[in-house]
């Protein structure tokens, strides 16, 4: 921090000075920002003093990432940002609570059996050819799915449980305008012949149901209620937070982390390219001199169709969780039949939403961090979580676990934000020079936790990742959420050969 004047505002809170700006609000106690590196620290610095930017904060997972921070957010009144929404568009999280209890996949034999049954239906990046049920869409319905999300419709069309569209963060989005129309007619721009924004359109769209690769994963969980105090009595029927997620302790769930896959990719690659050529063409200044940190004044055409194009990635993404979902559902019911589940939340971590902040509209650009409202928020009115705030759904690793959380009053001082997850500690070539594959497996085997393959990949490693329980605890002490449960891991899902 030597090089940036940092000022104390509390254990776990405080803020970065810049000259003529607003402070960047960091959150993160003494050992966490340790952990924050002078790259991340420049990026954030040179996002903070960008056109049109207003504010940003560092999360406790906060990293260094492509132009832009992740885990950090950004709010503007102007301009619309890609970088702070990334190539992974509407990247996000979903867990799935089932009745099943802990005891009935304890035998190794049956968690194989459900990694079997789960990869026949759903491919990870490099295993498609497993797949060999997963179900054959049409291209109209994944067409519709872009245009419209998880709508009834949709729901119907792809065979996943209309309720699930009740308990997503938001399940359905709109183009620029306010209205699904400006979204088909992007998409109609998008795969025409002439177009360059996307190759190899109908292989993209063709990725709906599948796991990607990287830091994308599934996870079979056992739920872990918190203590009464955290998990304390809500003003509805005296129900426990828990009881509103539809959380039950010692139960089997599903956890589940994707996005937008090629699809997404492909676009917001597109768009990178394009504004950098406006730039180029008009003599504009890259901020800080970063090329990534591209942007598009709102009502502009450059910024109508990013928004169009994110919102068509983020319809994408939320009905790829719901299908997931469903088939994983259809995967333990093969296994172990009579198996019933509920979708608990889908929650986004890389995605750029038009919200109020202190009575007016603002871009609030989250980029590796995740929407936290509390109780009482206006924008939960007419949802299950009016009462209690919404879950929040942060990955940890499978030895440490991963945590439910419930947003706290003071969310409102992180624009209503968390950290999305750990956080990298280590790039993926320092985990390649420096951990030893065995001692990774070995501590797999010591804690029970199953892989579907060989090797658990060692840029993966849990040893990649910050102290889950450190980050957890400077988010507790910031006030800005509170744990309701920890997901402790049984078997895992990855990219790995």
């Amino acid at each position: 921090m030597s090089k940036y004047t940092y000022v104390s505002t509390g254990e776990a809170t405080g803020k970065i000075l810049i000259d003529g700006k607003k402070p960047i609000r960091l959150f993160g106690d003494d050992a966490i920002r340790e952990t924050i590196s002078d790259v991340t620290l420049d990026q954030a610095y040179v996002a903070a003093t960008a056109p049109g930017v207003e504010d940003v904060v560092l999360t406790p997972d906060a990293h260094e990432g492509y132009g832009f921070p992740i885990g950090c957010v950004m709010t503007s009144d102007s301009c619309i940002y890609p970088s702070p929404v990334g190539v992974d568009i509407n990247c996000s999280m979903s867990l799935l609570q089932t009745d099943l209890p802990e005891e009935a996949i304890a035998e190794k034999p049956v968690r194989r059996a459900i990694i079997r049954a789960i990869e026949e239906r759903i491919p990870t990046f490099g295993r498609e050819r497993a797949a060999h049920k997963r179900p054959n869409y049409l291209i109209q319905q994944i067409e519709d799915a872009i245009v419209l999300g998880a709508t009834p419709e949709v729901a119907e069309s792809l065979d996943f449980p209309v309720e699930w569209t009740q308990r997503c963060e938001q399940a359905s989005f709109t183009g620029h305008n306010g209205t699904p129309e400006s979204l088909l007619e992007r998409l109609e721009k998008i795969k025409a012949p002439e177009s360059d924004i996307i190759r190899n359109y109908g292989s993209k769209l063709f990725q709906l149901g599948s796991y990607g690769g990287g830091n994308h994963f599934a996870e079979c969980e056992v739920v872990r209620l918190a203590d009464s105090q955290k998990n304390r009595t809500t003003k509805i029927d005296g129900q426990t937070t828990a009881e509103v997620f539809g959380l039950l302790d010692g139960k089997v769930a599903f956890l589940s982390h994707c996005g937008s896959r090629g699809f997404g990719h492909s676009v917001a690659t597109a768009q990178f390219k394009k504004l950098r050529e406006k730039f180029e063409l008009w003599h504009i200044p890259f901020p800080g001199g970063i090329p990534e940190l591209v942007y598009a004044p709102l009502g502009t055409q450059e910024a109508n169709d990013y928004i169009d194009d994110m919102n068509m990635c983020a319809n994408y993404a939320v009905v790829n969780h719901m299908v997931i979902n469903s088939l994983i559902l259809k995967a333990f019911q093969e296994v172990i039949p009579g198996t019933t589940g509920r979708l608990v939340y889908h929650i986004s971590h890389n995605i750029a939403r038009r919200e109020y902040i202190d009575n007016r509209p603002v871009w609030v650009h989250r980029k590796g961090s995740t929407r936290a409202f509390p109780a009482g928020h206006f924008a939960l009115k007419s949802t299950p979580f009016a009462h209690t705030g919404h879950p929040i759904l942060l990955p940890g690793n499978p030895l440490q676990g991963s945590s439910v959380m419930v947003a706290c009053e003071n969310a409102k001082e992180s624009f209503y934000s968390v950290n999305h997850g750990a956080g990298r500690a280590m790039s993926r070539q320092e985990t390649l020079r420096t951990l030893v594959q065995r001692d990774v497996d070995r501590e797999f085997e010591q804690a029970d936790i199953l892989i579907n393959a060989r090797q658990y990949p060692l840029d993966e490693a849990p040893k990649a990742y910050k102290d889950f329980n450190e980050v957890l605890r400077s988010v507790e002490l910031a006030g800005l959420a509170r744990e309701v449960a920890r997901l402790d891991a049984r078997f895992v899902i990855k990219d790995s050969k």
